[in-house]
């Protein structure tokens, strides 16, 4: 299978006392916590925003989904690993995965919280537990700082921190404080990202705008719509001439899947071929196509549509993740699913995609 796959997207599990311990002492009534419900189990109670996070559900890699309910579990169902790092290599050992750029799971969450006072202070808390949790195997696992983005220049000042503080890259909540992300206010940011090296990513579920009960007939159709707002983000990025400005900027799309990205392309192309003349856009340096596959790299885990039309993409921006320890993850059967997937690649191909790729974005130790 040549070399050992790293996972590009994976997450923790927070414990109940990730915010409470950590978080500035003016927020410590009120942030984030762990209660039990007699009717959805341990759940994580956050002030201000009206619906509980059941962590069962959360928390349910491996697990078969018929069983899958979305509440009942109490913190001694989830996965050790996800909160106590000590046992978190030997989750990866069991899935044959060598390291992980990990991401929060409530953190997700509180990405959509209307007060961007209470979102900084409880990432600056969730980031120091982090930065805890990483240290017992640095070299194999990757923390993403997470950004409240309540200014511009707080941002510059929060990427640096989180540079000194070991982290690879940044977790970008989808909406600023001010303005939008393709405003030329932001400059400054972009260009403090590019010249640290920190990539900036945008992971599914952190948009007040994703709306899983939205849609029309049942519930589960609505699923798909976890995307859209990635999607939205790559084209402002793109049509907004941000990559222009900022040419080295890496943008990632996490756990969006990849394999509607070949007909999002070509789609973008047409649009702008077809309509920027009535719509009085004036002409981008590239073709928006040409753009994503250079600055925007994809993240998936179950989606053989991405290795069946690379040939669409760019080969180099594509990065297999595990998941773990959510719902949708393929561990503890990872290996036997990429030898499937990946069985018609090339060698080179597969290390590219499985390990090369992620290694050389943030610039691992990982062999």
């Amino acid at each position: 299978m040549g070399k050992i796959p790293i996972s590009a997207d994976s997450h923790v599990t927070e414990p109940p006392n990730c915010y409470v311990d950590y978080i500035d002492p003016a927020y410590r009534d009120t942030a984030p916590q762990v209660k039990h419900d007699d009717r959805y189990g341990d759940i994580f109670v956050i002030h201000g925003m009206k619906r509980p996070i059941p962590m069962g559900l959360i928390a349910a890699a491996g697990r078969d989904p018929a069983t899958l309910k979305w509440g009942g579990a109490t913190i001694d169902d989830w996965h050790r690993g996800g909160w106590d790092s000590k046992y978190r290599v030997a989750d990866q050992d069991r899935d044959g995965v060598g390291a992980e750029i990990i991401y929060p799971s409530v953190g997700m969450m509180l990405c959509s919280h209307s007060d961007f006072d209470y979102k900084h202070a409880c990432f600056t808390a969730y980031n120091r537990w982090l930065q805890e949790y990483c240290a017992e195997a640095p070299d194999r696992l990757y923390g993403m700082a997470q950004l409240a983005m309540r200014s511009v220049e707080e941002g510059v000042a929060e990427l640096q921190t989180a540079k000194e503080m070991g982290f690879r890259g940044v977790m970008m909540p989808s909406e600023p404080a001010h303005e939008d992300y393709d405003h030329p206010d932001y400059d400054p940011f972009y260009e403090a990202a590019v010249e640290m090296g920190m990539p900036l990513s945008f992971h599914i579920l952190t948009s007040s705008a994703t709306d899983l009960t939205a849609g029309r007939g049942p519930k589960i159709g609505s699923y798909p719509n976890v995307m859209r707002a990635n999607q939205d983000i790559i084209g402002m990025f793109i049509f907004g001439r941000v990559f222009e400005r900022h040419p080295k900027l890496k943008l990632v799309c996490v756990e969006a899947d990849a394999g509607w990205a070949p007909y999002h392309l070509q789609r973008m192309d047409y649009s702008y071929r077809t309509h920027r003349h009535w719509m009085k856009f004036e002409a981008l340096e590239r073709l928006p196509s040409d753009t994503f596959k250079e600055n925007v790299y994809l993240t998936f885990q179950d989606d053989w549509l991405a290795f069946r039309f690379r040939e669409f993409l760019n080969v180099r921006r594509l990065m297999w993740a595990n998941d773990f320890p959510h719902t949708d993850s393929t561990w503890p059967n990872s290996q036997k699913m990429l030898a499937e997937h990946t069985a018609e690649l090339s060698d080179e191909e597969r290390d590219w995609i499985l390990h090369d790729n992620v290694v050389e974005l943030y610039g691992l130790d990982a062999a």
